[in-house]
């Protein structure tokens, strides 16, 4: 079985050295008791439920899959999920981030993605069914009147009842202007709702005694596209009484008709859902629900970005192991291990790049996704209104690079670190080639990384003349400002200076293209979206060397050897991973002539 340990040291290194995490929601009177202990104990008890609960039944569950009963129209999970669910529900952990209010412990979005994180390290498929109820709980905290919270949330928060998103249908994917399923107007103020949902993981299981659907709709007289699209909340048994009280009574219109069976995440039930008269009820405004969905889409763009971080750490630790263990030809510099017949395969260049590679990517990937947790409880709780607006601001730009760079990034570890295996690799019984097949689906659902791209350099960028872009380019210059003349960081401010001034000039020159011809910023958008992501984690490589440099100095030989390695890191990703910005450049000006001009025919 595949090897896990949750990376505490570097978690508590990034939230309080890098972050200063405790110190920025002390800021906030909502999080006032929630100091540095109160981090480090979450996220220790987080990662033994994660390492002795949801390691284990990783490889089973794959091999299992889902079972789906036609007669009854009924799925169940791997063996053991139940289990593992009912102690996660046991020990709070549904509610970590919701509001006291319904039940919740009421603790930063921080904890959560870093929850999130070691949850898909062990066990990506278990995590979908918890992860995708929070995503229903948000939505119905910011949209849902007050009877919906007051039924629907305390059930969520405690994990009794599980919630989906049903968005994609057959014939539509991220185009959801197209979608057909309708909702008839009911005389006592419910809809009945008939139609088909495809890809609705979650749709169906037996680890709670509910499922709450999060559908969207079309209204009679709806218009066309996007801006007819209703939200409805659509439950699977219909809930008999009121709040914490509530029960479940007679089976809804809406059933499963059927599972995917994937390349990946076998454990996760992917269902073909029918909505056959099913009742619902409207969330938020008719021909609004688009916008409303649009809080558990983001959600979940942001958590899946997470589930790229979560596979690169548990396959780098496990590339790690083998290739200290695995003796094979000698050093090319000579003999590193005398007492063997070989040398571990650590020893080789090769295979050192790659898993530094993985751990570059990894570590800097950490760092982003918890600051950007952090704008997330910044924009709702942060008492300074031009925090909150900085931390709204961050979370729309970057959760499109959350979304795809770290998801490229967790497919290209997965791979490189099964290539340290070798052929033992491509082994089932070794958990590599799993890691492998479950990250693929990372770059998929929740809108592919193409369309995170173009909604990175169309909305969010060109749409607003690059006012957000600035916000986070003038944390840039300040980082730049305060530590450009120190000669130790000269080989980190260098590069990130050169890049942010890239970057404005590269946007400069897109925007003015695509001015004339849009096609000029699809054709773009994919390089322009690494090249960002890039940007951000030099950033972070950057403070993180500044960390390191600081405690060398300070410690001398004392030093804890974690701080040597975090700035042999940090060199690596700057001289051998931030260099790919540069045929990226060259690739987003070489223009949209060559990608447009084959007739569609002729494909």
């Amino acid at each position: 079985m595949p090897i896990y340990t949750p990376p505490l040291r570097d978690q508590q290194f990034v939230l309080h050295e890098v972050l200063g995490a405790a110190e920025f929601l002390g800021q906030m009177p909502h999080y006032k008791d929630v100091d540095a202990d109160v981090l480090n104990q979450v996220v220790e008890e987080a990662g033994k439920f994660c390492a002795e609960m949801l390691l284990p039944l990783n490889q089973s569950g794959d091999a299992e899959g889902c079972t789906y009963d036609a007669a009854a129209k009924t799925v169940t999970a791997p063996k053991g999920f139940r289990a593992a669910y009912d102690a996660f529900r046991a020990a709070g952990w549904q509610g970590l981030a919701a509001e006291t209010e319904y039940g919740g412990q009421g603790l930063p979005h921080l904890l959560q993605i870093a929850f999130y994180e070691m949850q898909y390290s062990t066990n990506q498929a278990w995590a979908m069914y918890p992860g995708l109820t929070v995503g229903a709980y948000e939505c119905l905290l910011a949209h849902g009147s007050k009877a919906q919270k007051d039924l629907y949330l305390p059930k969520l928060t405690s994990g009794e009842w599980t919630g989906t998103m049903c968005l994609t249908e057959p014939h539509c994917g991220t185009d959801l202007g197209l979608l057909r399923s309708k909702a008839e107007p009911q005389a006592d103020g419910s809809y009945k709702i008939t139609g088909e949902k495809i890809f609705i993981s979650s749709g169906e299981h037996d680890l709670a005694d509910n499922i709450i659907h999060l559908v969207l709709a079309r209204l009679p007289d709806a218009p066309a596209g996007v801006k007819g699209i209703s939200l409805f909340v659509v439950p699977k048994f219909l809930p008999v009484g009121e709040g914490e009280s509530a029960t479940v009574g007679a089976r809804n219109g809406i059933y499963c008709g059927g599972i995917e069976h994937k390349m990946g995440i076998n454990g996760s039930a992917t269902c073909q859902m029918i909505l056959d008269g099913a009742t619902g009820w409207m969330v938020s405004e008719p021909n609004k629900g688009l916008n409303a969905m649009f809080v558990m889409m983001n959600g979940a763009r942001l958590a899946v970005g997470v589930q790229g971080l979560g596979i690169a750490e548990v396959a780098y630790q496990n590339a790690v192991a083998y290739a200290r263990d695995r003796i094979q030809g000698r050093s090319l510099s000579g003999p590193k291990a005398t007492d063997k017949p070989a040398d571990p395969i650590v020893v080789h260049a090769d295979v050192r790049k790659m898993l530094l590679t993985a751990r570059a990517y990894t570590e800097g990937s950490r760092a982003f996704a918890y600051w950007t947790a952090l704008q997330g409880d910044a924009q709702l709780h942060h008492p300074d209104e031009e925090a909150r607006k900085f931390g709204a601001d961050m979370m729309a730009l970057m959760t499109p690079i959350v979304k795809a760079f770290m998801t490229d990034n967790g497919l290209e570890i997965a791979v490189q670190c099964q290539q340290v295996w070798g052929g033992h690799g491509y082994v089932r019984a070794n958990g590599m080639e799993q890691y492998v097949r479950d990250a693929r689906i990372n770059q998929i659902y929740e809108g592919t990384n193409g369309i995170q791209a173009l909604d990175l350099i169309g909305r969010k960028v060109l749409l607003d003349n690059g006012a957000k872009l600035k916000k986070f380019g003038k944390l840039v210059a300040a980082f730049i400002e305060e530590h450009g003349t120190s000669p130790d960081m000269n080989e980190f401010v260098t590069p990130l200076a050169d890049l942010g001034d890239k970057v404005t000039k590269l946007t400069t020159e897109l925007g003015m293209k695509a001015f004339a011809n849009q096609d000029e910023a699809g054709a773009a958008a994919t390089d322009y979206l690494r090249v960002l992501g890039h940007l951000v984690l030099a950033y972070f490589w950057a403070k993180m060397a500044r960390v390191a440099l600081t405690r060398i100095k300070a410690d001398g030989d004392a030093v804890d050897p974690f701080y040597i390695a975090k700035l042999a890191t940090a060199r690596f990703y700057f001289q051998r991973l931030l260099p790919e910005t540069a045929w990226r450049i060259r690739a987003a000006r070489a223009g949209a002539k060559a990608v447009m001009e084959l007739p569609a025919e002729m494909f």
